[in-house]
């Protein structure tokens, strides 16, 4: 059976009755493999969920586009892009920018999540890449913010690496919020890695949130080698002159050879 896109009503109805599965993807083909598995949702850059391909091989992924508010503009900026992003596919839009900004969105029937935690467009405010809200203090702004994304209207929260008691406490409060987990604690009403970390495609330090179930980094290192050599050999074959073979060129007839040597003179 066909499985159906879920709706921002279906996400909120599903709050409290099981975690769902959330991949950041890259490419068509990750795309593919998202919905074959079952993915639930899916953060896509822009060009990838416009992507003419992209609606025949993800058909009932919820998918989640953006731009950070360093990127978009102003509300205005925000509110034009988010129009024609899901006027193209996309079913719900992330959001950096300011609470102001979110309840413009919202008040405009446009999905939005926000993002709590580490938030790499304004890590400068936190201290860097580090956990957020392992003091008191900190855990009660985090549920602040929360409260005042889901008083904007925002449907989500990405809430990254913040200790999982402070998320599980905050999602349990949260009625018409849902948070998106990364690295924060299975309290949360979703999962979210990137399929690049879950591939073992990073190179250098994978997050200490992540899982890496395979490793294509080997597999990309071993098709390179044979990669070079096959150019090698080719290389080869031409100074050796096997190649081209005689497979592999066109003959003339040799009555038409001789006439074209004979014009030849």
């Amino acid at each position: 059976m066909t499985r159906k896109r879920p709706t921002v009503h279906d996400l909120l109805s599903w709050k409290g009755q099981r975690q769902l599965s959330m991949l950041r993807i890259f490419t068509l083909d990750e795309a593919a493999a998202a919905e074959a598995a079952g993915i639930d949702i899916v953060s896509a850059p822009p060009e990838l969920v416009t992507h003419p391909e992209y609606r025949n091989r993800a058909p009932s992924l919820f998918s989640m586009t953006g731009l950070t508010h360093l990127e978009a503009g102003t509300p205005d900026d925000y509110l034009r892009f988010s129009g024609e992003m899901l006027g193209k596919g996309a079913d719900a839009l992330y959001c950096s920018g300011s609470f102001e900004t979110v309840a413009r969105l919202s008040r405009e029937h446009i999905p939005i999540v926000g993002h709590v935690g580490i938030v790499p467009a304004r890590v400068t405010w936190t201290g860097g890449y580090r956990a957020v809200g392992k003091t008191a203090a900190e855990a009660l702004e985090i549920l602040d913010q929360c409260r005042r994304f889901e008083e904007a209207g925002a449907i989500a929260v990405e809430i990254e690496v913040v200790p999982q008691e402070v998320a599980t406490e905050i999602s349990a409060r949260m009625k018409k919020l849902l948070l998106w987990s990364m690295g924060s604690g299975p309290g949360c009403d979703a999962q979210y890695l990137f399929a690049e970390d879950i591939l073992g495609e990073t190179r250098g330090r994978v997050p200490r949130h992540a899982q890496v179930y395979r490793n294509f980094a080997a597999e990309y290192e071993r098709l390179q080698a044979e990669r070079i050599a096959a150019f090698s050999e080719f290389i080869a074959d031409i100074e050796s002159g096997a190649f081209p073979a005689r497979s592999q060129v066109v003959s003339m007839p040799e009555d038409e050879l001789s006439a074209f040597r004979s014009a030849l003179g």
